[in-house]
């Protein structure tokens, strides 16, 4: 048998590729290891922005203690709603509505004359609770983006409220549409007497986080569909509000 001179061992052939293997798969385990360490700060920073956007309540509407030339006040409600009334009205009606809701398009067409001649009769203060749970009809927020026109034109000067109300329902777009875009939001406010100061509070949907939680708030609280309307606390037939009016008024 031939040896090899000097007694060294002859070199592996396989040990270049062998230490290729090696280097090949410490190479993946780095690079998966890289690939983890990303993946964990990323849901990290997910995790902290959406508790952040969480304990983030964002700002809450307020209307300045004002009364218009006929008596007429507004004020915002622990429920979200804008409570538009003489001080001495001696009953309620809370109107849970959506801006892209038909059938409170509809309950607006019955009943605006009738809530408006009472309210500056002192009779009733009526509550307004838009809410935003139609979004998906729009495709791009629309309901939200007109809550939170609502909250603008309301705290701006409440007097002119109910005609802003009736001017938005009057020029409700389909369902499936693209919905009104904040210019258009704008021009039907200055149409009613608004002027330029509600424009950064609409194109930015200042009030958008607040009216999330007003909306969970109410479905929370019962209310299934739009429009939904209480009389001093009673949920009512909408059909039936005039009535429901007259009845408590003589309690």
């Amino acid at each position: 048998m031939s040896k090899n001179p000097g007694g060294r061992k002859k070199p592996n052939p396989l040990a270049g590729v062998q230490r290729g293997d090696r280097n090949r798969n410490l190479a993946i385990q780095v690079g998966v290891a890289a690939v983890i360490i990303g993946l964990i700060a990323v849901i990290g920073v997910s995790i902290a922005m959406k508790k952040k956007e969480k304990d983030d309540p964002g700002p809450t509407p307020s209307i300045a203690a004002a009364t218009a030339a006929n008596g007429v006040t507004g004020t915002i409600t622990d429920n979200g709603s804008i409570r538009i009334g003489k001080p001495e009205a001696k009953t309620t009606v809370r109107v849970v509505a959506d801006l892209q809701c038909p059938a409170c398009q509809a309950f607006e067409a019955q009943y605006k004359d009738l809530l408006e001649r009472n309210v500056a009769d002192g009779k009733i203060a009526v509550e307004y609770n838009i809410i935003s749970f139609l979004d998906r009809a729009s495709g791009t927020e629309y309901s939200t983006r007109a809550a939170n026109a609502s909250y603008c034109v309301a705290e701006t000067d409440p007097s002119k409220y109910q005609a802003w109300l009736g001017a938005m329902f009057a020029g409700q777009p389909p369902e499936g549409t693209g919905g009104l875009t904040d210019e258009q939001i704008i021009a039907i406010s200055k149409q009613v007497g608004y002027g330029d100061e509600i424009t950064a509070c609409v194109t930015d949907k200042k009030y958008a986080k607040y009216i999330k939680r007003m909306t969970e708030r109410a479905f929370d609280e019962g209310v299934q569909s739009t429009p939904t309307v209480f009389v001093n606390g009673q949920q009512t037939n909408p059909a039936q509000l005039e009535q429901a009016i007259a009845g408590a008024a003589g309690q």
